[in-house]
């Protein structure tokens, strides 16, 4: 096989049949190109055959979008980064508010560092409107800060996914609101998902 026809289909068995052709000095400067690639090639197809397929996966019915929807809100109830972070893509990007992440190494500190922030957090999310590999989605938590005020956030966001159904950008846009504690509407277990039978945002009046 020659240099020139790898891809990123070629496989393993396929990188060990390679064979450079030229002169002496062309074979040297391509051994030293083809080495970086090889690293390339080896990284990104080891990847691609270690990630499993998250289900459902493009391109979504409706069903699909809104149980897409409803696994997510079940993930960030769960307020574990290192659970959330791998419903996206090892290079997923994100703009949350005004910051921006790269990655699940960078999603995972972001959420660690909003959950030491918002206390006793509770999520709903609804679907608003989706295509073959996008979803829109509104949402709104609840939270209190360390001394105690409680705040109502209201969010949209925009999602994009992989084949296999992982989350590769995230827009989120979000404002927190203050009430009082007797204006909360999200009473479940804070250690527990959403029940099934709990109204949604559109339920509430949200």
């Amino acid at each position: 096989m020659s240099f020139a026809r790898l891809g990123p289909r070629t496989t393993s068995s396929q990188l060990s049949q390679l064979t450079i052709r030229g002169t002496s000095t062309q074979t040297n400067v391509n051994k030293v190109s083809l080495n970086k690639y090889l690293r390339t090639m080896i990284t990104a197809t080891s990847t691609t055959a270690t990630e499993a397929p998250r289900p459902p996966v493009p391109p979504f019915t409706l069903d699909d979008a809104i149980r897409k929807v409803r696994m997510a809100e079940n993930a960030w109830n769960t307020r574990d980064p290192h659970k959330v972070k791998m419903a996206y893509t090892d290079d997923s990007q994100w703009r949350n508010r005004s910051t921006f992440v790269k990655g699940r190494d960078e999603i995972a500190d972001l959420l660690t560092d909003k959950w030491e922030r918002e206390q006793e957090y509770r999520l709903i999310k609804e679907i608003w409107s989706h295509s073959d590999n996008r979803i829109a989605v509104r949402f709104c938590y609840e939270y209190h800060d360390d001394e105690g005020q409680w705040y109502r956030a209201y969010g949209n966001e925009n999602w994009e996914f992989d084949a296999n159904g992982l989350m590769a950008k995230r827009h989120a846009s979000i404002n927190d609101v203050a009430i009082e504690e007797s204006e909360r509407k999200f009473h479940w277990p804070w250690d527990a998902p959403r029940p099934d039978d709990h109204p949604g945002l559109t339920e509430l009046g949200l």
